[in-house]
């Protein structure tokens, strides 16, 4: 049957949904933001790259030593080429303090630093449209120093049960 009515506003004259083209893009000014979270105080260490290479993943490792003057580090890490590349495995080879630990391929529910990077998407990145990379290494600064300021140790699971339910518990089974 035709219509007799025009169509709803973002609807063709045919009746179709009109389909917008995607504005996202990966072009020649694009920013990678790298990051390690140390567990026992929550405080995390972010670095902005232009490419996500072995560069920039060495970079981020001299940051994390720096951080960390002393004792060994345990980096716990998904597998990306550039985590395994020859080029970082030299460079681990030459600093014995760090070593690197992979965590089984499509398990990254058991890397912590996924929950932190949930938070700084939702703190740095969600709703926000960046003009240039500077704005994302600015919004990722600012992001990571609230973060750093309201930070507390990361334990995976859950946390226990308080005794005031056990007590519940107990009076209400007798």
């Amino acid at each position: 049957m035709p219509r007799t009515f025009d169509p709803a506003p973002g609807w063709s004259p045919d009746g179709h949904r009109i389909k917008a083209p995607l504005d996202y893009e990966r072009g020649p000014e694009k920013t990678w933001v790298y990051g390690a979270l140390r567990v026992g105080d929550g405080k995390e260490l972010t670095r902005c790259a232009l490419s996500r290479n072995s560069k920039g993943y060495i970079a981020l490792l001299t940051d994390i030593e720096a951080d960390n003057p002393a004792g060994d580090i345990f980096i716990i890490t998904d597998n990306l080429s550039s985590h395994n590349s020859l080029e970082t495995r030299t460079w681990l080879e030459a600093h014995p303090r760090l070593h690197q630990i992979f965590i089984p391929t499509g398990a990254c529910w058991l890397n912590l630093q996924e929950g932190w990077w949930r938070l700084f998407r939702r703190d740095a990145l969600a709703g926000q449209s960046f003009a240039n990379p500077k704005e994302i290494e600015q919004a990722t600064r600012v992001a990571t120093a609230q973060l750093n300021r309201r930070a507390k140790p990361w334990v995976w699971g859950r946390p226990a049960r308080t005794p005031r339910h056990r007590r519940r518990l107990f009076s209400y089974r007798l």
